[in-house]
C-alpha cells in the first residue's frame, strides 16, 4: 500500500521549507512561493498511479496541476482524482486549472514551421497559459514557404517574445530573428530524416545562429521554451 502523504520541514536556505513525503516522491510545496509557478510533473517513466498521487498533491497546495509527457492510461488514474483535469494528446499533458484566475500578461507568440512540430508548440502555449500568458499561434510557417512567415509579420513584431518551434534544417528562429525587437526562444525538434539526427542537426543549426536574439532550449523541450517565454513576459 502507497504510504500516506505528510508534510514536512527541511532546512534550506529559504528557512523552514515545507514538503509532501510521498515514500516514493517528495514534492515540492514550496515552489509556487519561490519562482510563482507550483512544481511541474514529469511524466515520463512514471507509473500512472504515482502521477496521480503526486498531481493530487500538487493541486491540493495550488488549485492547479501539470503533468507533461505522458498518455491517456496516466490521464484517466489523475482524473479519478481530480476530475476537472484536461489531457492534450499531441504533446501528453495532463493539466487542470481551478484558480478562477484570468490571463494577466500579453506578447507571448509561440510558432511552428511544420505540422510534424505542432505537439511541441502546443507543449509550450499550455505551460505559458497556466503561467497566466495570453498566448497567440502561428501555425505551419516554414522557411520553405517564406510567403506565410512574412504575412505574419505584424503579429512577430508586436511580441514581447517568440518561441519558434522547428525541426529539419531548423532554420526559422534565425529568420524570425531577424525581423523582430524581442527575442526569440528556438526549440529544435526530433523531426526530420536521418542526418537530422534527431533533432541535434537542428539544434547546431540554431545554436549557431547569425540573429543576436535568438536562444536555444533543448530538443523537443517545450515545456523550456514555454516557460522562458512566459517569464519574460511576466517580468515587463
Amino acid at each position: 500500500m502507497p504510504s500516506e502523504p505528510s508534510e514536512i520541514s527541511q532546512s534550506g536556505p529559504v528557512g523552514e521549507v515545507p514538503s509532501a513525503e510521498m515514500g516514493f516522491a517528495t514534492v515540492d510545496l514550496d515552489r509556487e512561493r519561490r519562482t510563482g509557478f507550483p512544481e511541474v510533473v514529469m511524466g515520463q517513466g512514471k507509473t500512472p498511479e504515482h502521477i496521480a498521487e503526486i498531481a493530487k498533491r500538487i493541486y491540493d497546495a495550488s488549485g492547479m496541476v501539470l503533468v507533461t509527457r505522458s498518455d491517456r492510461v496516466a490521464a484517466a488514474a489523475v482524473k479519478a482524482v481530480v476530475p476537472s483535469i484536461h489531457f492534450i494528446e499531441t504533446c501528453g499533458a495532463i493539466w487542470a486549472d481551478d484558480r478562477g484566475l484570468k490571463p494577466e500578461h500579453e506578447g507571448l507568440v509561440v510558432v511552428s514551421a511544420g505540422t510534424a512540430d505542432m505537439a511541441v508548440a502546443d507543449e509550450a502555449e499550455i505551460v505559458a497559459k497556466l503561467m497566466l500568458c495570453d498566448v497567440r499561434r502561428i501555425n505551419d510557417v516554414g522557411v520553405a514557404g517564406i510567403h506565410r512567415l512574412l504575412a505574419q509579420k505584424d503579429v512577430l513584431q508586436a511580441a514581447r517574445a517568440i518561441v519558434v518551434v522547428a525541426g529539419m534544417d531548423g532554420a526559422l528562429p534565425s529568420v524570425v530573428g531577424g525581423l523582430v525587437e524581442a527575442p526569440v526562444i528556438a526549440v529544435p525538434t526530433s523531426n526530420g530524416y536521418g542526418t537530422g539526427l534527431e533533432g541535434f542537426s537542428a539544434m547546431l543549426t540554431m545554436l549557431n545562429s547569425c540573429s543576436p536574439g535568438v536562444s536555444v532550449v533543448n530538443i523537443d523541450a517545450g515545456f523550456s521554451a514555454g516557460y522562458q517565454g512566459a517569464l519574460i513576459c511576466r517580468a515587463g
